[in-house]
């Protein structure tokens, strides 16, 4: 990868447009997690501590292209002061001699207050670059959007990667760019439908790809399993036929749970029982993967040297269904502690699967950037990453 970073940069004197991440949750006024804002903290302080001056350029909420005051960056301000430790001054109408006569940090209003900056207008582009003298993109998680501040304004000025992009850009490189093997991927959620590329992409990058939650139960049935009333897409039987023939042509091995917890209710501590995936009853639903399964998910870590995990094994928000991936979990975060695996992990459900299995902490990166973090693992192009690298 050709981007620079900080490190490659004069920033000294420099007015260093920052394109951040902080649209945080806000209810009744107060932003309730700062930890978007606190992940973009290093590239704040190294900006300053090079002499130069952080000129940050977020969105907050989806305001369609009108000013909103509900979604005011001014909202904010209170709660990045505080993980700064230092004043913040806030711009509503932005122009290059306000800039020049504020001091520290600054924070610029909401982006998507203008329709141009969605449409990626070269107008907008071009009022963005006129406000600073270089341009860092720390906000991975926007990167797979080719708007105004993500893309457009990177072509115009010097460039590089703020510390939050830097490290999540290297981590997904380790991840399946160039891998230690063998390397596992670790695919659950609900439906097989917004992951088919996700899955195209992965059988030709990794070893072995362990399908979990409601996907499984759709590569099952397409398996010729009778799944009862389990969350199944039955179109897609095709589909999930045509990715396994797919995977064993290109040598990747697919782990489908061997056996299941199945259930009659989907609600905490229901009567469960667990079956060979086979013999599923026909008025139950599966809603864990089975004790032998998660041998089988753990041999797999075992033998593995890079994990790629998105979305959980099983219904992991009630118990007792969440013991698949609360077990695998563990046992990966234990492999990569020990340094015997790298792990990369991302997606609103996994983040929040591996944070309730007390496992997050030790893998080795966890992504928060959610739809980019998909992008990527689909093999896409992200535009606010391609505009670094063009330079």
């Amino acid at each position: 990868m050709s981007w620079k970073t900080l490190d490659d940069m004069d920033l000294d004197g420099k007015t260093v447009l920052t394109r951040v991440d902080i649209n945080v949750p806000v209810e009744d006024g107060r932003v309730t997690d700062a930890t978007r804002i606190e992940r973009i903290k290093p590239t704040i302080d190294d900006i300053l501590a090079k002499g130069g001056k952080p000129v940050l350029l977020a969105h907050f909420g989806r305001p369609k292209g009108q000013p909103d005051p509900d979604m005011s960056l001014r909202l904010i301000q209170p709660a990045l002061e505080d993980v700064l430790g230092r004043p913040v001054a806030f711009i509503e109408r932005p122009d290059r001699a306000a800039i020049d006569a504020a001091e520290g940090v600054i924070l610029i209003e909401n982006t998507r207050f203008s329709p141009m900056e969605t449409d990626n207008d070269p107008k907008m582009a071009q009022f963005l670059a006129s406000l600073g003298d270089i341009y860092c993109n720390d906000a991975f998680s926007a990167a797979h959007r080719a708007h105004a501040s993500t893309e457009g304004v990177a072509h115009l000025l010097p460039n590089c990667a703020g510390r939050l992009m830097a490290q999540e850009l290297g981590a997904l490189e380790k991840a399946l760019g160039h891998p230690d093997r063998p390397v596992v991927a670790v695919v659950g959620g609900a439906k097989v439908s917004t992951k088919l590329d996700l899955l195209g992409n992965l059988i030709e990058k990794v070893d072995t790809l362990v399908i979990g939650g409601g996907m499984a139960n759709t590569f099952l049935a397409a398996k010729g399993i009778d799944v009862g009333k389990s969350l199944c897409e039955h179109d897609l039987a095709d589909a999930a036929r045509e990715i396994m023939a797919k995977a064993e042509a290109g040598g990747c091995s697919i782990l489908l749970p061997a056996d299941v917890v199945v259930a009659r209710e989907f609600k905490a501590g229901a009567a469960h029982e667990v079956v060979a995936a086979d013999a599923c009853p026909a008025d139950a639903m599966i809603l864990d993967a089975g004790s032998e399964a998660v041998k089988a998910v753990v041999s797999a870590l075992e033998d593995a040297k890079t994990l790629v995990w998105n979305g959980p094994l099983g219904a992991f928000e009630i118990e007792p269904f969440d013991v698949a991936t609360n077990a695998a979990a563990a046992r990966a975060a234990e492999l990569s502690r020990a340094g015997k695996l790298v792990s990369v992990a991302g997606g609103g459900d996994t983040v929040a699967a591996l944070n309730k299995a007390g496992a997050a902490d030790d893998f080795s990166y966890i992504s928060t950037a959610g739809g980019a973090f998909l992008e990527w693992m689909e093999g896409k192009t992200l535009p606010g990453v391609a505009a670094l690298e063009a330079t």
